[in-house]
């Protein structure tokens, strides 16, 4: 897509597509992680859309002014999809504990737009509604607000990593992927104790460990570091 802005009031398309859709913002959304679940990155442009959609490539640029607009929104929907259905509990590590878990396993449901989108700040509805609950957690919890701003950027930063790291795996053709889980034991399930004794040591726990992804108890270890620097007193905040 390159640079055009259609005014607000304009975006609307009300004539159906060739598949008898009406366009919208969320269709082409949906459309678009549908094609790059299928096809990749490659698949984000606005002539594989058009024609998916069954409309004229132009009638995206109502909705979207280039690919990057259109990205966000992608990365957004993403971040919405890990908050559908969530409530909270009150108890904070759980709330914030379900939140990760959230964010994680919705990316690895969508690992190729994950790639394409995990490292964004989008600044949509669904951002800034996940921005306003995580702070809210860890206020109500009796954080003080520059630790719970604090806390926030980590805990954030290491869902989203995780999430894009294991995403990627994920993502890449089943031949890679089973090369590399088959280096454990071709490689380091043959090194001698002699020059890596950890690793001899250890290496039916390190090779069956890491199989998995460390995000679950990456997690926890982080949990247990907010809970050491809560204030003792911490009281709900007002």
């Amino acid at each position: 897509m390159s640079e055009r802005v259609v005014p607000e009031g304009s975006r609307q398309r009300r004539r159906p597509t060739k598949q008898g859709a009406v366009l919208s913002e969320q269709l082409i959304v949906e459309t678009a992680l549908r094609l790059v679940a299928q096809h990749g990155a490659e698949a984000l442009s606005v002539r594989r859309l058009g024609a998916a959609l069954g409309a004229d490539p132009s009638a995206l640029y109502r909705y979207f002014r280039n690919t990057d607009a259109l990205l966000l929104a992608i990365a957004d929907e993403l971040i919405g999809r890990a908050q559908d259905g969530w409530t909270a509990t009150g108890d904070w590590r759980q709330d914030l504990r379900s939140m990760g878990q959230r964010i994680h396993a919705c990316y690895l449901t969508h690992p190729q737009a994950a790639v394409l989108g995990a490292y964004r700040t989008t600044g949509r509805p669904h951002e800034t509604r996940a921005v306003e609950r995580i702070l809210g957690i860890l206020r109500s919890a009796g954080f003080p607000d520059p630790l719970a701003v604090r806390i926030y950027h980590a805990f954030v930063d290491q869902a989203l990593a995780f999430a894009a790291q294991d995403a990627a795996a994920a993502a890449l053709p089943p031949a890679a992927r089973e090369g590399d889980e088959a280096v454990w034991q071709s490689v380091y399930g043959r090194l001698s104790p002699d020059t890596h004794p950890n690793i001899a040591a250890t290496y039916p726990l390190l090779a069956a460990d890491m199989l998995d992804s460390g995000y679950p108890f990456a997690l926890e270890l982080m949990l247990s570091a907010m809970a050491a620097l809560r204030p003792q007193e911490a009281a709900p905040h007002a």
